[in-house]
């Protein structure tokens, strides 16, 4: 039960989480921003990136951001090399074309 209270605490508190703006002004994070420097920092294997990225938003939030960029991201691809999303993503993680 107190294993539950705490993860609720920790969202709640990495939910408040902000940085400031130029004149001082609390800003947060949003997913988008959460899940590009989730994901450049697990490229780069920075795990304090990773850790700090991870602190924007609840995981739930950190997920859908990452899906989102990787969908993008395949499309991209996908328009420069002029291949169908399926094959590109299967390329991407080393799996034969269908």
């Amino acid at each position: 039960m107190f294993a539950r209270i705490r993860e609720s605490w920790n969202r709640s508190r990495a939910a408040r989480r902000t940085e400031r703006k130029a004149g001082g002004e609390p800003r947060s994070h949003n997913l988008f921003e959460a899940a590009a420097a989730y994901v450049s920092a697990c490229a780069e294997d920075d795990q304090d990136r990773i850790d700090e990225a991870t602190g924007w938003v609840s995981p739930e939030a950190l997920s859908f951001g990452v899906n989102e960029l990787a969908c993008r991201a395949v499309i991209a691809l996908a328009r420069e090399r002029d291949e169908s999303p399926r094959d590109v993503a299967r390329s991407l993680l080393g799996l034969p074309a269908t």
